[in-house]
């Protein structure tokens, strides 16, 4: 499983409303934008950006 990609689940779990409108669109960015919804992602540096500027609204679990 050498060429096997790392994915990362993540998790909305609380609303970007009243949030800074740049945290709204990378909610966006990761397929997310209602509160329990999830979505499967790679696991990659701009990712892992993308869920640190909205760590605040997601829990993420390793796959």
């Amino acid at each position: 499983m050498a060429d096997a990609k790392k994915t990362l689940r993540v998790t909305q779990t609380r609303s970007a409303v009243g949030r800074p409108a740049d945290q709204g669109k990378t909610l966006k960015a990761l397929g997310l934008g209602k509160i329990g919804r999830t979505v499967d992602q790679v696991d990659n540096e701009s990712v892992r950006g993308m869920i640190f500027k909205v760590k605040h609204l997601v829990e993420v679990e390793e796959l």
